[in-house]
């Protein structure tokens, strides 16, 4: 496979990770939906750049972390399963919490922020990102690859992620899914966090 074609390879995997629903696709339409359209594009932004910092350290060798450093990586994996846990409690224990809606995008800096921040944690210590990009990237990534490479495919993991998640933010951040949220957001806050939960307490139980 050539080094272009390995690029395009690699891309489409990702974007079919990224698709599939998991604890950052329901962490951007909360924010989205239940915050602000400004709030949810902050939280694409963070999903980016952690996609980003996970496509550099599969460069780097997090395969070869993941299979000769048993120690660090079993503290990542507990470090992540606690912060899912910790999100969980929280989602599921602000199920019945009114939510004050922000409309026009109208959010402070430290709303976007504490956004940005929270869907970053997110992103790091989401289990399904560290299985997708660990498989794909030995599975396509050639062994001997000119720099471009190297240098190109971080930027367009960011690109790619950030796209995807603010076009999330933005679908449902509209006036229909956002009320169709707010009717029924107690059931569907506790049905995230249970996922989420469940997903934290696997991970936990596979560093054991």
């Amino acid at each position: 496979m050539t080094p272009l074609a390995a690029l395009f390879a690699i891309l489409g995997a990702l974007l079919i990770g990224a698709i599939s629903p998991g604890p950052s696709f329901v962490f951007v339409v909360r924010t989205a939906v239940a915050q602000s359209r400004a709030d949810g594009i902050a939280a694409a932004l963070g999903m980016g750049v952690g996609a980003m910092i996970f496509g550099t350290l599969a460069l780097l060798g997090l395969r070869t972390l993941m299979t000769e450093a048993a120690g660090l990586y079993t503290v990542l994996k507990i470090a992540g399963g606690l912060y899912l846990v910790y999100l969980a409690v929280r989602i599921w224990r602000g199920a019945k919490d009114p939510v004050e809606v922000v409309r026009n995008g109208g959010s402070g800096g430290s709303s976007l922020g504490h956004s940005f921040g929270l869907a970053l944690a997110t992103q790091m210590s989401n289990p399904k990102i560290i299985a997708v990009f660990g498989a794909v990237f030995a599975a396509l990534l050639p062994a001997a690859r000119p720099l471009w490479l190297d240098l190109t495919l971080p930027t367009l993991i960011f690109v790619q992620e950030t796209a995807w998640y603010a076009l999330v933010a933005l679908a449902f951040s509209s006036s229909r899914p956002r009320a169709l949220y707010l009717g029924a957001k107690s059931w569907i806050d506790r049905a995230a966090g249970a996922v989420i939960g469940v997903l934290g307490i696997r991970l936990l139980l596979e560093a054991r």
